[in-house]
């Protein structure tokens, strides 16, 4: 899961074989993905039927219901769950539905093999606008309202699942187990993956496969199954089901569980959440999608901080090898597209008033990165590609000297919209103007109060106010910065409006929006003040200019003294990740992985401490309209104690605490 400085590179898609009948194959394991019989009744036999579902959700006790499957496949497993999911009436538990697939189908091939299910039409489309790039690593998807979540782990099931169980939570309650047979792709079937199957299964959770083969059914009675033979699907003769008899012994974490809360969470049914920017509101509206009452509090408005700017670029970076930052940016910019394009979709946004997907171009002078990027990106073509002088000029209406990347996904957002469409989501109550914010742990639940009134008391709360979160106690240590930027608003002209997509350079300029174009920014560590000064529009124009050429003389007979423009601070942290997480309990942590001051390298077994309910999340720097949504998104899930939408090393590299581990192996602290 790891692939910390290893070679960047697309996951690799199946290689689909098609019958006469067009039922898909798998040439690499000489098998087909559904039965040529009827493959839809079949998943309904082996799968649902053997699951006890949809029964199991009319009596389910939890807030969500947790599927595992191995082998994605098709998709048609999830769509007839969803689908039965669908016709159940209210009130039903959310579909957590994980899935690992190392060879994921191209979305031509997914495509073609859907369409021969026509009661499944209106989900499949959903699914395909949704499906991700062949991107390794885990994509989260929600769908109905994010009601239906979807984790696909484009990599090896052994890697996806063990890295899961590792967190010590049994959290599935049903497995489809849906490799290809046995004797054709034994990896799907190995012993260790059947005993992490289990580790990962509530106590009476259950395990259903088309399979009826000894062995596999032998291992799963050893990992605690119990196991029985039931009438398989068609001219098979027999499949297996069971259920889960006892509590599973949790995996042992292969690193210092510094990560895990020394106390089990449980799901709260109320949260406070301090600021109303993308940080805010993209946590407060995942909370909310949950059945959580969220109290969203900021004290001067909405989108009133670093959120305020007219225009922002939803933007990512590339690099040749994997890294925590690079991975990061990257799913969260494919969860963020998706996203952004769902609101467009239902109304919430309005395109060309509150943003337009309309492609990015990436100016790039380092020709390594590209010539390697290059021949990379082939497989991913609705992420990126390296484009030359000419495409560039052709797809950003500009004549540019150099090429770069085209992201065809991106373009611009008013942030302002993109947080007010959030908070429609049912279940938040805004208060806006409130004042400085104190919050105090008071008989196991947190109270916000202005001075001594009381403004609401919830089970959890989550901090998301930039740099001034290391006024509230707990949080003094928190090393970050505060990042002063100037954005310039630009009338637009004749010139300007042959721009057909957002430019990035050194600085970034969208397509006008009411007739403005919000660029820049600058980027000053030193001050403090929030008037706007005619240098920093000088910057601001002078390194567009010098990008774009053709615009020099435009550009230079502005009257930069007239400009408007506007003043906001970015938080960021020294590593330039997001601080995700819960807030470490210092005092007590430091305590626990002392013995890290004198040997970094050794393993203490002991989970971290934390103060109870008590969340953060900021430090997006000038990335927020990307980082947030899968920031909120990843909160949101650890807070309600279900399967996280990020891999561990990830979630590690996020984790506020990450920062006192670090000074304890250096010695610092």
């Amino acid at each position: 899961m790891n692939r910390e400085n290893t070679p960047w590179q697309a996951a690799s898609t199946a290689m689909v074989e098609w019958s006469d009948e067009d039922t898909p194959s798998a040439s690499e394991y000489a098998d087909f993905y559904y039965s040529s019989e009827d493959g839809l009744a079949e998943s309904q036999h082996v799968f649902l039927a053997s699951s006890d579902l949809p029964e199991r959700w009319r009596t389910h006790t939890r807030s969500n219901f947790v599927i595992g499957e191995t082998g994605f496949g098709t998709g048609l497993n999830f769509l007839l769950t969803w689908q039965s999911w669908r016709a159940l009436p209210q009130p039903r538990p959310r579909l957590h539905y994980t899935a690992a697939e190392k060879h994921p189908m191209a979305r031509a091939d997914l495509s073609r093999a859907l369409a021969g299910w026509p009661a499944l039409q209106i989900i499949a489309s959903m699914l395909l606008e949704a499906y991700p790039p062949p991107v390794k690593g885990q994509h989260r998807l929600l769908f109905d309202e994010g009601q239906v979540t979807l984790d696909l782990h484009f990599e090896d099931a052994s890697e996806a699942f063990s890295d899961l169980a590792e967190r010590g939570n049994c959290l599935v309650d049903a497995w489809y187990l849906d490799g290809f047979t046995p004797s054709r792709n034994p990896e799907l079937w190995r012993t260790d993956l059947l005993k992490t199957v289990a580790k990962l299964t509530q106590p009476g959770g259950s395990v259903a496969t088309f399979t009826a083969a000894s062995q596999v059914r032998r291992d799963l009675q050893t990992a605690g199954f119990v196991m029985e033979k039931v009438p398989g699907f068609g001219k098979k003769r027999e499949s297996l089901r069971g259920h889960m008899a006892r509590a599973p012994e949790p995996a042992a974490s292969r690193t210092t569980p510094w990560d895990l809360s020394d106390r089990p969470g449980k799901k709260p049914s109320s949260a406070i959440v301090l600021g109303a920017g993308l940080a805010g509101c993209q946590v407060a509206a995942a909370l909310a999608r949950r059945g959580v009452s969220v109290s969203l509090i900021d004290q001067s408005g909405i989108a009133s901080g670093a959120s305020g700017n007219s225009q922002g670029v939803l933007y990512t970076r590339l690099s040749r090898k994997h890294s925590a930052l690079a991975d990061f940016a990257l799913q969260s910019f494919i969860f963020a597209g998706t996203s952004y394009r769902q609101l467009f979709a239902q109304g919430l946004l309005t395109s060309a008033i509150h943003g337009d997907l309309c492609g990015s171009l990436n100016r790039v002078d380092d020709q390594r990165d590209l010539d390697y990027l290059a021949e990379a990106l082939n497989e991913l073509p609705e992420l990126a590609r390296v484009v030359s002088a000419a495409d560039a000029s052709a797809l950003t209406g500009l004549n540019l000297a150099g090429g770069g990347y085209w992201y065809p996904g991106s373009g611009w957002l008013n942030p302002t919209a993109v947080c007010r469409a959030l908070l429609k989501t049912h279940g938040i109550t805004v208060l806006e103007d409130s004042g400085a914010v104190q919050l105090h742990n008071q008989h196991e639940a947190w109270v916000a109060r202005v001075g001594a009134r009381e403004l609401v008391s919830a089970d959890c709360a989550v901090i998301a106010t930039g740099a001034s979160a290391t006024s509230h106690e707990h949080l003094e240590w928190l090393p970050l910065r505060s990042i002063r930027g100037q954005t310039t608003h630009l009338p637009t002209s004749a010139p300007l409006q042959s721009l057909r997509s957002v430019f990035c350079h050194e600085g970034y300029i969208a397509p006008a929006r009411q007739g403005t174009h919000c660029m820049g920014a600058t980027f000053d560590l030193t001050r403090r003040d929030t008037e706007l000064c005619t240098a920093d529009h000088d910057y601001n124009l002078d390194t567009l200019a010098a990008a774009a050429p053709d615009w020099q003389e435009e550009l230079a007979g502005i009257d930069r003294d007239a400009l408007g423009g506007r003043v906001g601070f970015r938080c960021a942290s020294p590593d330039y990740l997001p601080l995700v997480g819960p807030v470490p309990d210092r005092p007590q942590f430091l305590q626990t992985f002392a013995a890290l001051r004198n040997n970094a390298r050794q393993h203490i077994y002991t989970r971290g401490n934390y103060v109870p309910g008590l969340f953060l999340n900021t430090a997006h720097g000038s990335r927020g309209l990307t980082s947030t949504p899968l920031a909120g998104e990843l909160l949101a899930s650890l807070i309600c104690d279900e399967p996280l939408a990020l891999p561990r090393h990830l979630c590690r590299a996020l984790a506020p605490a990450r920062f006192l581990i670090r000074d304890l192996s250096r010695n610092r602290i």
